[in-house]
């Protein structure tokens, strides 16, 4: 029990670092894209290029992980995230360029710490820990919209990605002395091939119920990227102020540390993960929806209640996922499935920021993109549920 404690804290610190990275230029655009003159359809790109490494490590490192082990993988994700955001903070395009490179190559942060949690949790209660582990997302989140904006206030924007990048780099040095036991079952004689990505993605797609995870996976991922990138600078455009925008940005986000612990736990005890999954995907879709009606009439706590109903569905169902992927994989796959599945979430994550920003050029609004990307949640959500009842059917019928 003390290592479940121990992998859950460390890995719980790992993803909120690894996560405040990742979304914390996207927090501060306002201000980086009015210091440095460039359209806010450009900000589409950058998440777009962090995607699209994010993906190709995602599906290949299964076996990057068998052979350094779960904790030095995920030591490297951090120093990876803390370099990518000081690459950013001088707001040259060229380093901005290397920072979404190098912010994407720590992607394998969540299969590394599915990999090493999978093998503490017990099995009837893996949604739940999951999910316990998975609330470093919004905590990153509400992190980034806090102290964020803040920092940009009072330094600048420059300032408040270096300080976030040191954090970054001090905290693998307080993981080292859990190696010992967190890497024992590393394989040093793990070899790494090309043909990994091949059969990772090849064995989700074969196998039916990996291959439904993997396609809620690309519209989820998509639509929470989609919605981090351009949600605070939305605001800001409607008559926010940067500080009011971050602030509801993180009362909002705040809702999904309770929220995926509530859906581990409902998953682990009483709903099928599939069901659950296909509820929360319907419930994005109208949320989101209702994103795109706002106005600069709307008062505060209107526009942070809307924005609750995204965070608890749009930055909630990780953990369910995950574990869900974690049981169907076997043993030794469990770091390369998990992978593989959130690698198509990474597809999400690279196509539909791009397909906004290119709705945002073409049409100049906002709030017609947000509906469309949320389309593709409503129709995973229906096909769950579908298949769900499809498969309680054939269950019912068979003979005892």
């Amino acid at each position: 029990m003390k290592w479940l404690f121990l992998a859950l804290g460390s890995m719980f610190v790992q993803q909120t670092f690894v996560t405040l990275g990742k979304v914390l230029p996207s927090v501060l655009a306002p201000a980086i894209i009015s210091e440095l003159h460039i359209e806010a359809s450009w900000l589409g790109v950058y998440v777009g290029m962090i995607a699209a490494v994010s993906l190709l490590v995602q599906a290949g490192c299964g076996s990057i992980i068998v052979r350094y082990g779960a904790l030095r993988v995920s030591q490297l994700t951090l120093l990876l995230t803390g370099i990518g955001l000081i690459l950013a903070a001088p707001g040259i395009i060229a380093l901005m360029v290397l920072s979404a490179i190098t912010i994407g190559a720590s992607a394998a942060s969540t299969p590394a710490s599915s990999h090493l949690l999978s093998r503490y949790a017990p099995g009837k209660y893996a949604p739940l820990v999951f999910s316990a582990k998975q609330t470093a997302v919004p905590v990153a989140l509400l992190i980034a919209g806090l102290i964020g904006p803040l920092l940009t206030e009072l330094y600048g924007w420059r300032h408040a990605l270096v300080v976030i990048g040191i954090g970054c780099l001090l905290f693998p040095l307080m993981l080292e002395f859990m190696r010992r036991e967190f890497d024992s079952d590393k394989d040093v004689n793990r070899q790494f091939h090309l043909s990994d990505f091949r059969e990772t993605i090849g064995f989700v797609i074969g196998k039916p119920e990996l291959r439904g995870l993997a396609f809620g996976s690309f519209a989820f991922v998509g639509l929470q990227t989609t919605f981090i990138a351009y949600f605070v600078i939305y605001l800001t455009e409607i008559g926010f102020s940067l500080i009011v925008a971050g602030t509801i940005f993180s009362i909002a986000t705040a809702v999904a540390i309770p929220g995926r612990i509530f859906w581990g736990w409902l998953s682990s005890r009483y709903i099928s993960p599939r069901a659950m999954l296909g509820f929360l995907a319907i419930l994005m879709f109208f949320a989101v929806s209702g994103v795109a009606l706002f106005s600069p009439i709307w008062a505060d706590w209107q526009v942070t209640l809307v924005a609750i109903a995204v965070s608890a569905s749009v930055f909630s169902w990780h953990g369910v996922t995950l574990a869900e992927a974690a049981r169907l994989a076997p043993v030794s796959m469990r770091g390369a499935v998990t992978g593989g599945v959130l690698s198509f979430g990474q597809c999400g994550g690279l196509v539909l920021p791009l397909f906004y920003s290119l709705v945002l050029g073409v049409t100049e609004s906002y709030k017609l993109g947000f509906f469309i990307c949320a389309l593709p949640a409503l129709v995973v959500g229906v096909l769950l549920l579908y298949s769900t009842r499809h498969q309680m059917t054939i269950t019912r019928h068979q003979p005892e």
